[in-house]
């Protein structure tokens, strides 16, 4: 039996939590709003969003190696965020995806959104070295 899933101490200082939903078998991630995650009032703070993200990202990526044997180190290549629209005052959700999974590199995309899934509220790319 594998361990549960344990986020960073980054991640639990935002407040994210995992759901007990997935999405095509990846952990679904979510914070709710409150003073640790504000930027402008009312309004998530663009560098909470990318948190949620990074931390989707690898979750998603730490779901696909334990469930394939592996614990590499990961260290990240590059991240790149997309904001496609102001996260609200209401819980954000977010979810990783692999795109590719080779030996020493992975590709994640991840996608966030608040009361409707088919509206995300940002994006990420992610390319992480595993060694």
């Amino acid at each position: 039996m594998t361990e549960p899933l344990e986020l960073p101490a980054y991640a639990r200082s935002l407040g994210v939590t995992i759901t007990p939903e997935t999405e095509g078998g990846m952990p679904v991630l979510t914070v709710d709003f409150g003073p640790m995650v504000e930027g402008r009032p009312a309004h998530f703070h663009g560098g909470a969003t990318a948190g949620l993200l990074e931390n989707a990202g690898y979750a998603a990526l730490r779901t696909a190696l334990t469930a394939a044997g592996r614990d590499p180190q990961l260290k990240p290549i590059n991240i790149t965020v997309q904001y496609l629209a102001a996260g609200k005052s209401q819980a954000s959700f977010a979810v990783g995806r692999i795109t590719r999974l080779g030996r020493r590199n992975a590709n994640i995309s991840v996608e966030a959104w608040q009361n409707d899934r088919s509206r995300p509220i940002a994006t990420a790319v992610m390319n992480i070295l595993m060694v």
